[in-house]
């Protein structure tokens, strides 16, 4: 049986919070600011061409993935998360959207070449344009952002990749919107997508 001791942390002040806001929002504007548009419009681009999407990612780069399916399935695309009982199996003509930071996540990268063995298209978002995801992808977002494994500081002062997946988040946000902004679909109809048994 271990024995835990417990330290006292310094409280947290309004000032120290108020600064992080200032930290975090810097690192993603500037980190945001860095992303190709023309491979961003090239996602939305393969994602019209799909008759379905399916999008893959671990942790918390998973779950801004299920973030951006829900919003995809809005539009009213058919749309699945790898991993789920429902899932089908992915077939030539569909798209994948893979996510990791290190670009070389086991399962992402396995989920990938399979999508590449049966003639799926893929999108890849990660930090390594040199990684065993990205050379797999079709398009390759690269967020230029800290691996959860760099505890150095010198890309993020965040900790253990919380700027890849902010980051990751405005871009499948970002992508969702421009789709939207061209469907036209007014708002209350999508809404009618939404789930109602949750």
């Amino acid at each position: 049986m271990s024995v835990q001791t417990t330290t006292r942390a310094r409280p947290v002040t309004a000032d120290a919070v108020h600064h992080n806001l200032g930290l975090i929002h810097g690192e993603v504007l500037t980190t945001a600011g860095a992303l190709r548009r023309g491979d961003l419009a090239d996602v939305a681009r393969l994602i019209g061409e799909a008759p379905r999407v399916f999008l893959a990612g671990a942790g918390r780069s998973g779950l801004v993935l299920r973030m951006a399916a829900m919003r995809l399935m809005h539009l009213g695309l058919e749309v699945h998360v790898a991993g789920d009982t429902t899932t089908p199996a992915i077939r030539a003509g569909d798209l994948l959207i893979a996510a990791s930071g290190s670009g070389a996540t086991a399962g992402v990268v396995k989920a990938a070449s399979t999508a590449a063995a049966v003639g799926a298209r893929i999108v890849a978002y990660t930090t390594d344009r040199d990684s065993p995801l990205a050379a797999r992808a079709d398009v390759v977002v690269v967020i230029p952002a800290a691996r959860k494994t760099d505890h150095g500081g010198a890309v993020s002062r965040q900790y253990s990749g919380s700027l890849f997946e902010q980051v990751l988040l405005l871009a499948t946000e970002a992508v969702f919107q421009s789709l939207w902004d061209a469907d036209g679909t007014p708002a209350e109809e999508l809404w009618l997508r939404h789930a109602n048994i949750e």
